[in-house]
């Protein structure tokens, strides 16, 4: 993929929603919650944002942050920092 965010921005790889089931009945695509958290695919050039999150990392986003898209039949968010609420590094810093 070759997409780069602009300043304080990342694209954020959505986590797959889980398959919920009560008892014999599933619950169809459409009345899944969406998931909240993905791993960061690309990183804006902000340099502040950089020491925090990195390519690899999990994060947390706001439920309603951010703007969809689709790159290469892939769904991707692109959210902006503040967009974020948490981080769980790949490793540790």
């Amino acid at each position: 993929m070759k997409l780069q965010p602009l300043g304080e921005r990342v694209v954020i790889k959505p986590s797959a929603a889980e398959e919920k089931k009560y008892g014999s009945i599933i619950i169809p695509d459409t009345a899944k919650e969406k998931p909240q958290t993905g791993e960061v695919v690309a990183v804006g050039t902000d340099e502040e944002m950089l020491k925090h999150i990195q390519v690899g990392d999990t994060v947390i986003y706001a439920k309603y942050g951010g703007t969809e898209i689709k790159i290469e039949g892939e769904e991707m968010i692109i959210l902006r920092e503040s967009d974020i609420l948490a981080v769980k590094t790949k490793k540790s810093k």
